[in-house]
C-alpha cells in the first residue's frame, strides 16, 4: 500500500474561473445553503412561494424567535420535520454567532430561528439543481449515461459505476457552472426576496418597501462579497449603507434601490463567470482543468489559488492510500472527495462541510466535521467520521461508522446501507472535535430520518406518485461485524495530541463484540506462546484471516493481528 500526498494535477493549473485579482468586488453565492441545506421534505414546495412564505411571515411576526412547535403548527408538518428544519438551518447559516448556532442540543427551541433567516431558508426550497451537462456526441455515450437509474428504474443523475465506465466527470457541472445557476436563480427571484424582508411604510400617502440594514445584511444567508478570508459585510460592500455610523441607526433604503444594485452585481459576476467558462470550453481539453474536471488537488486549492473560498478537493484517488492531515488543509474549510475508487482515505483535520461524491468499493476517515457531511451516489463504501450531522443520498451497499450529534438522513433511492458507532481514533480527534462543536457524550447513529425517494430539487421529471414513497433505511451493523479501526501512525511531522481511544461510548452490545474479538486474539496467542508451535500458531492465525475477511472492514482485523504479531514474525509468514 502506497501513501500519495495529493491527487495528480497539472503543475500549473489555470486559476478558477470564478476569481480574479478583483475577485473582492465580485458578488458570489453561499453555496452552504444550496448544498447542505435543501430538505426533499414535499410541503415545503409550495405552489406560490412568495405568497405562502408572505403569509408565514405575518403569522410568525409577534414572535421574537421561530422554535420548532410554532413552525410546525404554520406549515402543518411534523416537530420532527419541523426540529429538522431548524438544525439544518443552523448548519448553514452564515453567523457563527447567532444564537441557534450557538445553541445545544436541547437548547435548539429555546433559541429558535430568527425569522428573516427562516424565511430565506424555506425560499430556498423552491431551487432546482443543476442537470449534467449533455455530451456533444450523446449517441455515442448513451450506453454509459442512461437515463434510468441502475437500481431501481427511478430517474437519477447517475450511478458511480456509471460515472467510472464513462469517464464521465468532464460532463458534471463544475464549480463554475454551479455558481452560476445559483446566481441565476438568485437573479429571478431576488425581487420577491426583497420583497419578503423589507418592511412596509407610508411614503407621501403611498406604501412603499423600504430595508433597514439589519434586514439587509440577512442577506448575507444567500450571497457574499469576496473569498474565503476576505469577504466583506453587504452593508460594507452597498454604497447606500457604507459610510452609517454605528452609533446612529441607518435610514432604511427603498427596496427598488437594493434590487437595483444587487441585479447589477449578479450580472456583472454571471458576464464574468460565463466569459471564463466560454474560453474553457472553446479552448482546449485540459483534464486536469479546476473548472472543467474539478480535478483541484488540495495543493494546488490552497497554495495556487489563493482565492479558493475555503475548499479542497480530492479527486480522483484509485487504488491508493491517501492521507491529509490539519496541517495539509490549513485555509480550507471544506473538503470534497469525488470519484474515488478502491482506496482508503484519511483526511484527518477539523472541518466545517465535508461531501463523498461518486466514489466505490472505498474506506474514507473524516477527522471533526462541524456542520455537514453528505455522502451521495457511493456504493460499497466504508464512511467513519465524527460529525454534528450526516446525510445519506442514494447510496448502496455502505457502511457508515458515526459519531454524530443529530439523526442521521436518509433521502433517496438508498439500497442494504448500514450504520454502526464511531470505531476509531487518531491523537488529535478530541482536539478537533472541540475545534467544530462536537459532544462526544451524543452519539445519535442509529436514529436514522428517512425523507423522499425523490429530490424535489434534482430538475428530473418522477413517476406518478414516487414523491410519496420514503427513503429506504439503514439497519444496523451485526455486534459480531463490529471491530475498531486502527489508522496506521504513518504520519510523522503532525503535533502529538491527547486521544488515546475512542471518545464515544460505545453501545453494550458492540462494546461486548469488541472484547470477545480481542479475548479471543490473546487467548489463541497465548495458549501458543506457551507451547511455542509456530506451526500451529500459523494455522490459527489463517483461520482468524479467514473469519475476519468475509467480515465488514477486512484491513481492520489485519492491523490488529500485526499488531498482536510482534513477537511472532515466524508464525506471521507461516500464515501468509
Amino acid at each position: 500500500m502506497t501513501t500519495e500526498p495529493t491527487s495528480t494535477t497539472d503543475p500549473n493549473p489555470d486559476p478558477d474561473p470564478i476569481q480574479n485579482p478583483n475577485s473582492s468586488s465580485l458578488i458570489h453565492p453561499r453555496r452552504e445553503p444550496f448544498e447542505h441545506g435543501l430538505l426533499p421534505i414535499p410541503k415545503l414546495i409550495f405552489p406560490d412561494t412568495t405568497q405562502t412564505l408572505t403569509q408565514l411571515k405575518h403569522k410568525l411576526s409577534p414572535l421574537n424567535r421561530v422554535n420548532s412547535s410554532s413552525l410546525a403548527d404554520s406549515l402543518q408538518i411534523s416537530t420532527d420535520h419541523a426540529r429538522l428544519i431548524l438544525d439544518t438551518l443552523a448548519s448553514v447559516l452564515n453567523s457563527e454567532s447567532d444564537p441557534l448556532v450557538k445553541a445545544q442540543p436541547d437548547e435548539v427551541d429555546s433559541a429558535g430561528a430568527d425569522l428573516r433567516d427562516l424565511i430565506l431558508f424555506l425560499y430556498i426550497q423552491s431551487y432546482k439543481k443543476l442537470l449534467p451537462r449533455t455530451h456533444k456526441d450523446a449517441a455515442a455515450v448513451a450506453d454509459v449515461w442512461p437515463s434510468t437509474s441502475a437500481f431501481d428504474g427511478y430517474l437519477s443523475a447517475l450511478s458511480p459505476l456509471q460515472l467510472v465506465r464513462s469517464n464521465s466527470r468532464r460532463f458534471m457541472p463544475s464549480q463554475a457552472d454551479d455558481e452560476a445557476h445559483q446566481l441565476s436563480y438568485l437573479q429571478k427571484h431576488m425581487a420577491n426576496i426583497l420583497s419578503l424582508l423589507a418592511e412596509s411604510v407610508e411614503v407621501e400617502g403611498e406604501e412603499s418597501l423600504v430595508l433597514s440594514m439589519e434586514g439587509f445584511e440577512h442577506l448575507g444567508f444567500l450571497v457574499q462579497f469576496g473569498d474565503k478570508g476576505s469577504e466583506v459585510t453587504l452593508s460594507q460592500a452597498a454604497p447606500f449603507f457604507a459610510n452609517s455610523d454605528p452609533d446612529m441607526p441607518a435610514v432604511p433604503v427603498p427596496a427598488t434601490q437594493v434590487l437595483d444594485w444587487i441585479s447589477q452585481n449578479i450580472a456583472s459576476a454571471l458576464e464574468h463567470i460565463t466569459e471564463r467558462i466560454s474560453a474553457k470550453e472553446n479552448g482546449p481539453a485540459n483534464s486536469s482543468d479546476p473548472d472543467v474536471a474539478m480535478a483541484d488537488a488540495c495543493a494546488s486549492s490552497i497554495k495556487t489559488s489563493p482565492s479558493a473560498r475555503g475548499s479542497c478537493f480530492i479527486e480522483g484517488i484509485s487504488k491508493s492510500s491517501f492521507v491529509k492531515q490539519a496541517l495539509d488543509l490549513k485555509g480550507s474549510s471544506s473538503v470534497k472527495v469525488l470519484n474515488c475508487h478502491d482506496s482508503i482515505l484519511y483526511i484527518l483535520a477539523p472541518l466545517r462541510y465535508a461531501t463523498i461524491y461518486g466514489c466505490s468499493d472505498a474506506t474514507i476517515v473524516l477527522g471533526a466535521v462541524g456542520k455537514a457531511v453528505r455522502i451521495e451516489h457511493c456504493e460499497r463504501v466504508h464512511v467513519i467520521t465524527a460529525a454534528k450531522r450526516v446525510c445519506i443520498a442514494n447510496c448502496r451497499e455502505c457502511v457508515f461508522f458515526l459519531g454524530v450529534n443529530q439523526r442521521p438522513l436518509m433521502v433517496g433511492d438508498n439500497h442494504k446501507l448500514q450504520v454502526a458507532p464511531y470505531n476509531t481514533f487518531y491523537s488529535e480527534l478530541e482536539e478537533h472535535m472541540a475545534d467544530v462543536g462536537i459532544d462526544a457524550n451524543i452519539n445519535r447513529w442509529d436514529e436514522t430520518l428517512s425523507l423522499g425517494v425523490v429530490d424535489p430539487h434534482d430538475s428530473l421529471s418522477h413517476s406518478a406518485g414516487v414523491s410519496d414513497v420514503q427513503s429506504e433505511s439503514a439497519a444496523r451493523l451485526d455486534p459480531d461485524q463490529f471491530t475498531n479501526f486502527l489508522i496506521p501512525n504513518w504520519f510523522g511531522g503532525g503535533s502529538p495530541g491527547s486521544t488515546k481511544d475512542n471518545p464515544f461510548q460505545l453501545p453494550e452490545a458492540y462494546m461486548a463484540s469488541q472484547q470477545r474479538n480481542l479475548q479471543e486474539i490473546s487467548d489463541n496467542f497465548t495458549a501458543y506462546k506457551v507451547i511455542n508451535d509456530a506451526r500451529m500458531c500459523g494455522a490459527t492465525i489463517k483461520g482468524v484471516f479467514r473469519r475476519k475477511l468475509s467480515g465488514v472492514l477486512s484491513v481492520l482485523m489485519i492491523y490488529q493481528l500485526v499488531h498482536n504479531l510482534v513477537n511472532f514474525p515466524v508464525a506471521f509468514a507461516l500464515a501468509i
